[in-house]
Order: C-alpha cells, then structure tokens, then sequence
C-alpha cells in the first residue's frame, strides 16, 4: 500500500508541474536564467512592467511556485535619515517579491488583487536586504490569503516580518 500511496504523490506532483509549466512568469524566469545575467536581465525587464519596483532596483534571486525572493542593496536613495534602509523600501521589496510569487503560484482559474499589508520591524535594517515572500502549497482558494512575508540583513537576521493580505477569486 504504501508505495502505491508514494506513487500517487508522485504523479499528484508531476501533474501539478505539468499545469504550471505554461505560467508566464515561470516560463519567463526559467528563459532569462539560461542567459548571462539572466536573473539581473529578468529584475530589469519585469520590473518595469510595474515601475515603482524599480526604485530598489531589485534582483529577483529565486522564483518558484509560492516562493520568492528579491534581493536589494543598500544605498543612498533606500535610506532614512538615520542612515538604516527605510522600511516602505523594505515594504516594497516585500509586496514585489509577494506579487511574483502570486503570478508565478496561482491557479489559471482563479486571480488576486492586493488587499493589505502588516509589518513589525524587529531589528534596524542596516545592510543589503533580502525579501521573502512563500505560502503553502494548498493555500489557493477563494478568499482571503494571508501571505508571510519577510525581510533578512546580510546576517539573517529577520528586520521586517509580517503578512499581506491578498483576495483570491474565481475569474469570470
């Protein structure tokens, strides 16, 4: 019985890939990493599709079905006054990396629209900043969808956690 049951699984996961591999934005990402430069040239490109991102100037590090991760440096134009990475950057770079992860997770049938966003900042952010964005695999329902969202220094220490919320519905 049992390796009927992990023969199952396997096919659950194959098929599951299957009906994701037409994705556009995986299908997209998975294109660009085959060049040089490829995810810089990916950050580039998809980024200005909504341009506000580009003010970060964020590279896209790892897209996968519901995970994300954007990266970006600290510089002048990401600071505060008091020279620690401004925390609506860090929002920014976390709502980005929450937007590619919905593109690149949800079910042909359903869409999202962002609804709102919760962060606490435990530490300063005082280095380059990573975002995360995940969720869990069997999360996509219509309805509201709690997102967690992260943000990391360069020594993994968590700087901006939290949750956005995103409503999931059927497409008409």
């Amino acid at each position: 019985m049992i390796p009927l049951f992990d023969n199952l699984q396997t096919n659950l996961a194959i098929n599951r890939r299957k009906d994701m591999s037409n994705n556009y934005v995986l299908s997209t990402y998975e294109r660009f990493l085959k060049y040089p430069f490829g995810r810089f040239l990916f950050s580039w490109f998809t980024s200005r599709k909504a341009p506000y991102f580009t003010t970060i100037s964020p590279l896209v590090k790892e897209l996968r079905q519901n995970y994300c991760e954007v990266f970006f440096k600290k510089r002048k134009g990401v600071q505060n006054h008091i020279g620690t990475m401004h925390v609506i950057a860090i929002c920014n770079g976390l709502e980005m990396a929450m937007g590619f992860m919905c593109e690149a997770s949800i079910p042909k049938h359903l869409r999202w629209i962002p609804k709102g966003m919760e962060v606490t900042y435990p530490a300063k952010a005082a280095s380059d900043i990573r975002c995360v964005a995940e969720v869990a695999d069997d999360a996509w329902k219509p309805g509201n969808l709690e997102i967690a969202v992260k943000a990391y220094d360069t020594e993994g220490t968590i700087v901006v956690a939290g949750s956005i919320t995103v409503w999931i519905s059927e497409k008409s």
